[in-house]
Order: C-alpha cells, then structure tokens, then sequence
C-alpha cells in the first residue's frame, strides 16, 4: 500500500483555492496513472441503522451521479443489542476515467463530508481510497506500489511509519 497526502506538510484540509487545486491534482495526477483510458468503479458509502439503504441525500448524488445500490453489510458483526447495530451501503456506478472527472466527489471527501469512497479498476485489483488529508493506494505487486510512490516521494509522510 502507497499513502499520500493531499497537500504539503501532511497538511490536512485545504483552506483556499490554490490548497484546493494542489489536492485535485494530486488525486487526479495518481488517478490518471493507475487508470488512464480504462473504464473504473466508483464506490461510495452511505451509514445507516438498518440493513435498507436509506434514499440517497440529494448531495450524494451530485458527488457520485449514476450510483447505485450494490450491497450492504453490518460493520460490527460482535454488536449484540440492535439499537446499536450499524450498516454501511455501498453505491457504485461504472464510468470510463478522465481526468476531472470526479472532482466533486474529490472535494467533499477532502472537505470531510463524505468518507469511504474508492476508485477501483474493474477487476479491483488497483484501488484508490481518498481520505481527508490524502489517499490510500492499492497495487497488485510490491514493485507496483513502489513505483507510484517513488514518482511522488514529495507526497509521502515523513513519519517512521508511513502514516
């Protein structure tokens, strides 16, 4: 796994529009080599307490156009009392990469208004994980990975372990 952070610094959110270009460049600029002129799946989350996806909230929808409800599962399995059971529904939809073209969805997982978004290839062997603060890469091989990360050491942390 390759982790970067979207902005200088390990700076977390962006406050102005310069800080906001630098993070939908870095996202845009890893996404365009791990998926360049190939189709991918976008995966987006919603919360709920129930196994039922709730109706998606209209600003969901304009992050993530075209989704749809692929599955659900509870998140905490060891949870005995139903009041406190948690559910999480995934949307996905299947769209050809271009650059910029997510940047909607980009900008409110960097803003922190949505969480547990991925960018997958088809095959899910590649997997791009935004965060707030900068995104989690998963390559099938080792050499894979550091390849990415070589190409952009200036946006790796610079602690010990990576985080």
């Amino acid at each position: 796994m390759g982790r970067f952070h979207s902005l200088p610094e390990s700076k977390r959110y962006p406050e102005d529009s310069s800080e906001y270009d630098i993070v939908l460049h870095r996202y845009n600029t890893v996404l365009d080599e791990l998926f360049r002129e190939q189709e991918v799946r976008i995966i987006t989350a919603t919360w709920s307490s129930g196994p039922e996806p709730p109706a998606l909230p209209e600003r969901h929808s304009r992050w993530h156009p075209d989704a749809y409800h692929w599955t659900s599962f509870r998140t905490d399995e060891d949870e005995t009392d139903p009041d406190f059971f948690t559910y999480v529904h995934l949307h996905a939809s299947r769209v050809p990469w271009r650059h910029g073209s997510i940047d909607d969805l980009l900008r409110a997982v960097a803003e922190d208004l949505t969480a547990g978004a991925m960018i997958t290839s088809l095959s899910f062997d590649r997997i791009h994980h935004p965060y707030d603060g900068g995104a989690d890469v998963l390559l099938p091989t080792a050499a894979d990975r550091d390849a990415v990360k070589h190409r952009h050491t200036d946006w790796l942390s610079l602690h010990p372990n990576g985080f």
